[in-house]
């Protein structure tokens, strides 16, 4: 592979990580990939000595760091709602992120029994989780569904909720389910699987 071959998977590199970036749901995600897309397009316009080019990216990436440390700095405002796991609201969230929840709980449905606890998260004013469990005697819940809305998708959402419900007196969550791409979330905010295949959380000191 000659160096010209080099400098133009360069260029392909970073644009096409620009254009990914458009496609994230998730702000903080959005500008990470885009800061990493035009810092390497600068590095590919001063190879080819586009200068114009290479000060224009670079400026983006100066834009998409202040923009990053905004937003990480930024203290999300939550709030928790008790709901009826029957209430219409839950059936009008469930429906409305259906395909979602599909795509993360494969094996989901909606769930029956006066034994069944809903929350609601939400962010200043707009939804941004939705729990679902089942809540045994001995202070844990069988956790049936743990969703956040995708422009919410990161653990803030979790330890949040994970704090409140410890507060509540609530001493673990188990999950049994098969939802492969809700696994790296569970072991990020602690979850940690047993030798019968279920993710446990504790509570303890979550709060």
């Amino acid at each position: 592979m000659n160096w010209k071959t080099v400098v133009e998977l360069i260029g392909y590199l970073g644009s096409a990580l620009v254009v990914v970036s458009m496609l994230m749901t998730s702000v903080v995600r959005l500008r990470i990939i885009n800061l990493m897309g035009s810092a390497i397009f600068t590095v590919y316009a001063l190879l080819i000595k586009s200068y114009p080019t290479a000060a224009m990216n670079l400026f983006l990436v100066g834009i998409n760091i202040y923009h990053l440390v905004r937003l990480l700095k930024a203290q999300k405002q939550y709030d928790l709602i008790a709901m009826d796991a029957d209430s219409s609201y839950v059936a009008y969230l469930l429906e409305k992120n259906r395909d979602d929840i599909r795509a993360w709980f494969p094996e989901f449905a909606p769930p029956e029994g006066r034994d069944v606890i809903a929350y609601l998260v939400c962010c200043d004013g707009n939804p941004a989780g939705l729990f679902l469990g089942r809540a045994e005697n001995d202070g844990a819940i069988d956790v049936l569904l743990d969703y956040a809305t995708p422009v919410y998708r990161d653990t803030t959402v979790g330890r949040y909720l994970h704090g409140k419900l410890s507060q509540a007196g609530y001493r673990s969550l188990s999950f049994t389910g098969n939802a492969p791409g809700h696994v790296g979330y569970m072991e990020k905010v602690g979850y940690r699987k047993n030798d019968r295949g279920a993710y446990i959380l504790d509570l303890h000191g979550q709060g």
